[in-house]
């Protein structure tokens, strides 16, 4: 029988393929985490909703099933196991961060409670807004197979300074596609890295939205039915 890629699994090996030729490296994080890393770290209140059980799985034990790949910010210099190639990075840095996040949320047609990220860091002695912006619009029209106007609205994450939300302007209409901007500089001390130094962007990408609006599908609960049929019909003409 022949079998066929999860649309997934294609869009992220294509997304990691692209910017690997701009040099990114994938990074393993942890789908386990601890409250320090997913939130602490990220700077987000200890009072923010997000924290709250009705939001987010804990253990019994008092760790979370992470809410964001952005929680491998905290444990990407701390360790030297979870890299490709098993290193610790040192600036200049580039990393691609795919997985499994999860949210305490309803199954509907918009929601599920496991979802598909992709964060990407990066962190040199000279990076700007352009260098972020350039890389989002590379990563959306990969998505997306074909040119794309963007704009930026401002938004605030607490772990970025200034903060961004990207819109891309897709048959016809202006949608809301990833959040990103320059990691502020109490992140970059954490990380063992000296603000004065070094400048940092990041992003954080649903790659579960950018798979509907790319196969025009309207249900979020076909990606995960593993239906082979469905998955040939989608894997036409991509």
């Amino acid at each position: 029988m022949i079998g066929h890629y999860h649309p997934m699994t294609v869009l992220v090996r294509q997304i990691v393929s692209a910017l690997s030729e701009q040099g990114f490296q994938v990074y393993n994080s942890p789908e386990l985490e601890t409250e320090a890393n997913n939130f602490d770290f990220l700077r987000v209140p200890a009072d923010h909703p997000a924290r709250d059980s009705q939001d987010t799985f804990w253990t019994v034990d008092g760790r979370v099933l992470r809410t964001h790949t952005t929680s491998s910010q905290a444990n990407i210099r701390a360790t030297e196991s979870d890299s490709q190639d098993g290193s610790r990075p040192n600036p200049p840095f580039r990393v691609l961060v795919p997985g499994r996040v999860f949210r305490n949320e309803a199954t509907d047609a918009t929601h599920l409670a496991t979802l598909n990220q992709i964060d990407g860091i990066v962190v040199d002695e000279q990076v700007n807004l352009g260098q972020l912006l350039a890389t989002v619009k590379l990563i959306l029209e990969i998505a997306f197979g074909q040119q794309l106007k963007i704009r930026q609205r401002p938004h605030h994450y607490p772990f970025v300074e200034p903060g961004l939300d990207i819109d891309v302007y897709f048959q016809g209409r202006w949608i809301e596609a990833l959040g990103c901007g320059l990691i502020h500089p109490e992140i970059l001390a954490k990380m063992d890295l000296d603000p004065d130094r070094y400048q940092g962007f990041a992003f954080g990408i649903g790659l579960d939205r950018l798979c509907m609006m790319r196969h025009g599908l309207t249900d979020i609960r076909h990606l995960t039915k593993g239906d082979l049929r469905f998955n040939q019909q989608l894997m036409v003409g991509t």
